[in-house]
């Protein structure tokens, strides 16, 4: 899968934050069946989940009841088992949760948490 798109500016800027170009593209690219089963994430999607998460309107299928729960019922076993890799266990929701409220909160927990793997300070993303 191939969606990453950037400048010559924000090519240069990221090997000038430290970098390897390639690497760092291969990376973001290589987004779990999880992310890509809805929409694929752009540079500036993975920023704004950064900076406001999933919540804040920066990605959609996660947040959105019907598409959250969709996921899960696909690839729920791979975000749990992502998530247990990542924090050692699964953390429990709120408990006046209805399933597709379940659904939002460990999917966007899973693509919150696979996006703050990235630095992309330094780099000129508008």
């Amino acid at each position: 899968m191939k969606n990453i798109s950037l400048t010559m500016t924000q090519c240069r800027q990221i090997r000038e934050t430290g970098h390897d170009l390639r690497e760092l593209i291969e990376s973001l690219e290589d987004q779990p069946d999880w992310i890509t089963y809805n929409e694929p994430l752009s540079v500036y999607d993975i920023k704004s989940i950064q900076q406001g998460g999933c919540a804040s309107g920066a990605y959609m299928p996660a947040v959105t009841y019907v598409i959250a729960a969709d996921t899960m019922n696909e690839c729920g076993n791979d975000v749990f088992t992502y998530i247990e890799d990542v924090y050692g266990e699964l953390p429990q929701p709120p408990t006046t949760e209805s399933w597709r409220g379940m659904a939002v909160f460990y999917l966007s927990l899973a693509i919150e948490t696979w996006v703050c793997q990235f630095d992309l300070d330094g780099i000129d993303w508008e």
